[in-house]
């Protein structure tokens, strides 16, 4: 090897091969530096008011956003809103979740079709079938399980939550829109 190739090569080498000296494994190095690297997921249970479990929502963290996968059941028919709260608590009727996750600007306007917004939470809609179940898988580039990267970060202190709406969302309407009570939660934290 050329000896200016191998300099550029411990001097990259080195910086991680310190941390992964500090790891007993190059996972726990990974993870080290970046506590949810691409392809690290969560998942957390679905209740609705009524406290029982209903489904699921599984997280995966991709290079550029996060896949959110909804697995749900008894719902009423049809179009349904989906949002990322910013509390990761689940206690009925779900205004304990808070806000929307806008950590970074809490005063911006909600609608992925409003030409101020949207904000951090926005996400589109999921439909229940006939039956009141939902299979469905959303992507966003405002969400984030890592550490770091684009996005705002749901595993902080006080975690974060998903919540399912009675209603569909209109995408424009001022504060919510339009998408009625909350009907199912999901509460999202690392531990």
């Amino acid at each position: 090897m050329h000896a200016k190739t191998l300099a550029a090569a411990l001097l990259i080498a080195a910086p991680l091969g310190l941390v992964a000296a500090c790891a007993s494994t190059v996972e726990e190095a990974q993870l080290t530096m970046n506590r949810a690297p691409v392809g690290a997921g969560g998942q957390a249970v679905l209740v609705n008011a009524e406290g029982a479990q209903i489904g699921r929502v599984e997280l995966r963290q991709g290079a550029t956003g996060l896949l959110i996968k909804v697995e749900a059941s008894g719902l009423t028919p049809g179009w349904h809103g989906i949002h990322i709260h910013a509390t990761g608590t689940c206690e009925a009727p779900f205004t304990s979740s808070g806000a929307h996750i806008n950590h970074a600007e809490p005063k911006a306007p909600h609608g992925l079709l409003n030409p101020n917004g949207p904000d951090d939470g926005d996400l589109p809609n999921i439909y229940a079938g006939a039956d009141g179940k939902v299979n469905a898988e959303l992507f966003t580039t405002r969400a984030r399980i890592s550490a770091e990267g684009p996005g705002q970060w749901l595993w902080d202190q006080d975690g974060s939550a998903v919540i399912i709406h009675a209603n569909a969302d209109d995408h424009s309407t001022q504060p919510i829109g339009g998408a009625g009570d909350r009907v199912a939660c999901a509460a999202l934290s690392a531990s």
